[in-house]
C-alpha cells in the first residue's frame, strides 16, 4: 500500500516549515508568490490531499487560549502573565497555562496536550522550538504569537525585542561610562541569554577589547548566591577587570554583594549592569543600572494580536518590536563621574 503523504512531507520536500505549507493551503495571500508556487508544485507532485475531516474537526474551536512559558516562579514571566490576564479580563476566553521548565521535550508534550484541546489561540515563548513543536504548531490551525523576542521567520506572529541588540547596548553603555575590561556573567544559558552574550561579544570586539577570560557562564539556574560565586570565579581568572554585564538582575545583585564583601568600590572601581530592571535594582545601594524590557505590555499586546486574528481582522504587522531601555543608575557612574569630580 502506498504511504499516505503528510503535510510535513510536503514541507521537507520544499525546504520550508510545516506552518508555511499550511498557510499556502489555507491563506495563500499571506505567503510570497515564489514560495506559494514551490509548495503547490510539491503538493501536486507528491499527491498530498488535505484531510477534510481533520480540518473540520480543527475548525471546532474552544474558548481556550494556551500560554506556554518556561517558568512560573521567575519574576520576568510573572510580569508577562500580569499583562496577559489584565488584557483577557472581561473577554470570553479562558487561560490554560503550561510551564515548559526550559525543556524542549516538555514543550513538545504540552503542545500535544494543547492541540488536542483545539485552542482558540496559542502564545509560546521564544523562537527556538524543536522541529516536532513547529510541526504541532503548524497543525494547530489557530493564531499563534511567539513572545519575548523577535527575529527570523515567525511561525505566525511575534512580539518582543532583540536580545542581541540589548546585550550590545548594555555593553556599549558600560564602555561609554569609561569602563574597558568588561566581563559577562551568564546563568542557565537559554537561547535568549546566549543572544545577549552574542551582543556583548559584538560590542567588545568592536572596541578591540574582547577577551574570552572575561566570560563566565553556567547552566545552573540564576540566584543571588550564584552571582557572588560567578564574580569570584571571574576574579580568580584575572584582576584586570573593571565592570560586568550580568544576564539578569539576580546575578547583578549577587555581584554587588560580593563587591561589598571584598571591599571593591561600586561604581568608582567597578561597574555593574543587570538585565530586566526588576524592582530591587532601583532600591539597591548603590542603585543598579539594568536593561528595562516591556514585559507587561508584551503580554497585553500578544493577547490583542490573538483576538484580532480570532475575530477575523487583519494584522497590520505580524512582528512587533517593543524595544528595550538602558536605565542608567549609580552602579555604572564610575570612571566618567570620577574624572568629572577630579576636573571640578
Amino acid at each position: 500500500m502506498k504511504k499516505k503523504v503528510k503535510l510535513i512531507d510536503v514541507a521537507d520536500a520544499v525546504g520550508v516549515s510545516a506552518i508555511t505549507v499550511s498557510r499556502v493551503l489555507r491563506k495563500p495571500e499571506l505567503v510570497s508568490e515564489a514560495v506559494r508556487l514551490r509548495v503547490t508544485e510539491a503538493v501536486a507532485r507528491l499527491g498530498y490531499v488535505p484531510d477534510p475531516a481533520a480540518r473540520a474537526l480543527a475548525s471546532a474551536r474552544t474558548d481556550v487560549l494556551g500560554i506556554l512559558i518556561p517558568s512560573v516562579t521567575n519574576n520576568v514571566f510573572s510580569n508577562v502573565l500580569r499583562g496577559i490576564y489584565d488584557r483577557v479580563e472581561g473577554l470570553p476566553f479562558n487561560i490554560q497555562l503550561g510551564n515548559t521548565r526550559y525543556s524542549l521535550l516538555e514543550e513538545e508534550r504540552l503542545l500535544g496536550v494543547f492541540s488536542r484541546q483545539r485552542p482558540a489561540g496559542l502564545i509560546i515563548t521564544g523562537l527556538d522550538q524543536s522541529h516536532r513543536s513547529k510541526t504541532l504548531l503548524a497543525q494547530a490551525d489557530c493564531p499563534i504569537v511567539q513572545i519575548m523576542e523577535i527575529g527570523g521567520d515567525p511561525i505566525d506572529m511575534m512580539v518582543g525585542f532583540s536580545h542581541r541588540d540589548a546585550g550590545r547596548g548594555a555593553t556599549r553603555h558600560l564602555q561609554e561610562r569609561g569602563y574597558r575590561r568588561i566581563g559577562f556573567l551568564g546563568a542557565r544559558m537559554d537561547p535568549r541569554t546566549q543572544r545577549r552574550l552574542e551582543g556583548y561579544e559584538q560590542a567588545m570586539k568592536e572596541a578591540g577589547s574582547f577577551d574570552e577570560r572575561l566570560i563566565v557562564t553556567t547552566h545552573r539556574a540564576s540566584t543571588v548566591t550564584l552571582g557572588c560565586e560567578l564574580l569570584g570565579e571571574l576574579l580568580s581568572r584575572t584582576h584586570e577587570i573593571d565592570a560586568v554585564f550580568c544576564n539578569n538582575d539576580d546575578l547583578a545583585i549577587g555581584v554587588l554583594f560580593e563587591c561589598q564583601r571584598r571591599r571593591i568600590s561600586v561604581p568608582d572601581d567597578f561597574g555593574i549592569c543587570g538585565f530586566n530592571d526588576l524592582e530591587m535594582t532601583a532600591v539597591a545601594n548603590p542603585p543598579l543600572t539594568s536593561v528595562r524590557t516591556n514585559r507587561e505590555e508584551m503580554g497585553r499586546r500578544a493577547i490583542e494580536m490573538l483576538i484580532t486574528r480570532i475575530t477575523g481582522e487583519p494584522i497590520d504587522d505580524p512582528v512587533v518590536d517593543l524595544g528595550f531601555e538602558i536605565v542608567a543608575r549609580q552602579s555604572t557612574a564610575g570612571p566618567i563621574a570620577r574624572e568629572g569630580r577630579a576636573s571640578a
